[in-house]
Order: C-alpha cells, then sequence, then structure tokens
C-alpha cells in the first residue's frame, strides 16, 4: 500500500451515515471557544455532495433569519460528532443550486412518499480486534493425520453405497408403477 493512502486510511471513520441529496439533516459539529469545546447542531437541506475518501464533503444549506447559510462540512472529520436524518428528501439531481434562488416553501425539496428514516451506516473500514483473527495451526504428527483419512473414505463408501441402494429401491418402485399405469390403460381399452 502507498505511504500516502495507508496514513490516509488511519484517518478514516469506521462508520459513516448513508447521505443523499435533499435529505434534511442535523449534523452535530464540534466547535472551540476559547479551551471550552460544545457540540452545535447545524440543520439544513444536503445540497451537494463532492469527493472521496479522506476528502469526501457535504455542504449542507439552511435560511436563518432571512438569510442563507451554507456550511461544508468533511465527513471523516473528527469535528463532525454525528449527522441525523430528519427528512428524506427527492431529488433528480446531484447538485441542488437552485435552491439559492428560492425563499419560503420552495426552498425545500418534496418529502419521498413513504421513506422511512433509518439511520443507515456505511462501514468504510472494518476494526480489527487482536486475537479474534488468528489462525492456530496444529501439529502435523506423521501416523495420526493418515488414520483419519483412511476412515473419511471408509466413510465416505459406505454413504455411496447406501444412496445407490436407496436410487435402485426408488427405480424399481418408479417401474412397478408404470407397470401397474400400463395395465390399468389395457384394462379400459379392453372395456371400450
Amino acid at each position: 500500500m502507498d505511504i500516502i493512502k495507508s496514513i490516509e486510511h488511519e484517518q478514516l471513520k469506521n462508520k459513516i451515515p448513508e447521505l443523499r441529496v435533499g435529505d434534511t439533516v442535523k449534523v452535530h459539529a464540534k466547535v472551540k471557544e476559547g479551551n471550552r469545546e460544545r457540540i452545535q447542531v447545524f440543520e439544513g437541506i444536503i445540497i451537494k455532495k463532492q469527493g472521496g475518501g479522506v476528502n469526501e464533503t457535504f455542504t449542507v444549506r439552511r435560511i436563518s433569519y432571512g438569510v442563507g447559510v451554507e456550511k461544508t462540512f468533511l465527513v471523516h472529520s473528527p469535528n463532525v460528532e454525528k449527522v441525523e436524518v430528519t427528512r428524506v428528501g427527492k431529488a433528480r439531481r446531484a447538485k441542488l443550486y437552485y435552491l439559492r434562488d428560492r425563499v419560503g416553501k420552495s426552498a425545500k425539496t418534496k418529502e419521498k412518499v413513504g421513506a422511512r428514516i433509518e439511520t443507515k451506516e456505511i462501514t468504510v473500514k472494518e476494526e480489527v480486534v487482536p486475537g479474534e483473527n488468528e489462525v492456530v495451526e496444529e501439529e502435523v504428527v506423521p501416523g495420526e493425520n493418515e488414520v483419519v483419512e483412511e476412515v473419511t473414505t471408509e466413510a465416505a463408501e459406505e454413504v455411496k453405497e447406501e444412496v445407490k441402494e436407496e436410487t435402485k429401491k426408488e427405480d424399481a418402485a418408479k417401474e412397478e408403477k408404470k407397470k401397474a399405469a400400463e395395465e390399468k390403460a389395457e384394462e379400459k381399452k379392453e372395456d371400450k
């Protein structure tokens, strides 16, 4: 793996929310004021998504006190605490720049009919727990493994023989049914 890619991979979050353009979201972002840190919620409509990997961003627009405000957030930023989807919007384009010219109700996207608000998360990278994926190697003793192989082959041959016997019985039963059906057909012909 490339050095840059490995460094970027370390910066990625394990799980990110599934975001779509047109959705109304609440972004819980960390804000630093002096030596204090608090979480501020920014609610609005996602008007665009762009980039990929560490540089993946989404822009949220809202109207506050009659003025349109847009904020761009990095998806994998440690300053973005969480993103909640409050409304699933219906959008037919990738960038909703036309919302900038609108005011009031027309500045919103239509809600998808029957859409459930689910907090789906996409797993970007899996957490590796030490000791979980370790492979335990068995000691190879020359005499023991051969015996196991012989027993399994004998058992397999016995199973094959049993299956052959069952198929022979089934074939015999089918032939008897055919003969009985033919006899009935002959009797019907004779009666007519």
